[in-house]
């Protein structure tokens, strides 16, 4: 893992690695445009729209973000991280809304859009 992930586990310590399965997604599909990209082509233009827009957040199922983002990727995440693919993928959907729904404050992907670390701490903040 990179320096940025050695970092966030540091400052995040055992949130489930969640944050670092976040980071390690982001970093390997070209940040919050390349996630994006991807789930909308896997057909959830519609979850996407509400994430990044100013209304409530539609949620997503942990099989729909499987086939979004490839069992192979997650399942490789999940061996990492020392937990299930299922276990991961589930994790994913219940965050992933809130994530992105924070990386975009005014309801676009713009040049600030992909402070991924600063977004998983204030979630951690706001769950203490």
């Amino acid at each position: 893992m990179g320096l940025l992930n050695s970092l966030a586990g540091k400052v995040l310590g055992s949130t489930n690695g969640i944050a670092l399965a976040a980071m390690e997604i982001f970093n390997k599909n070209g940040g919050l445009s390349g996630i994006l990209d991807q789930f909308k082509a896997a057909g959830f233009s519609e979850q996407v729209a509400s994430w990044v827009g100013l209304g409530d957040n539609l949620p997503i199922s942990a099989e729909q973000i499987t086939r979004a983002l490839g069992g192979d990727q997650l399942a490789k995440i999940a061996t990492k991280l020392n937990i299930e693919p299922a276990v991961l993928s589930n994790k994913i959907a219940q965050h992933l809304p809130s994530i992105v729904d924070k990386m975009t404050p005014n309801g676009e992907v713009g040049a600030n859009s992909n402070n991924l670390l600063g977004v998983m701490l204030s979630l951690l903040k706001q769950q203490n």
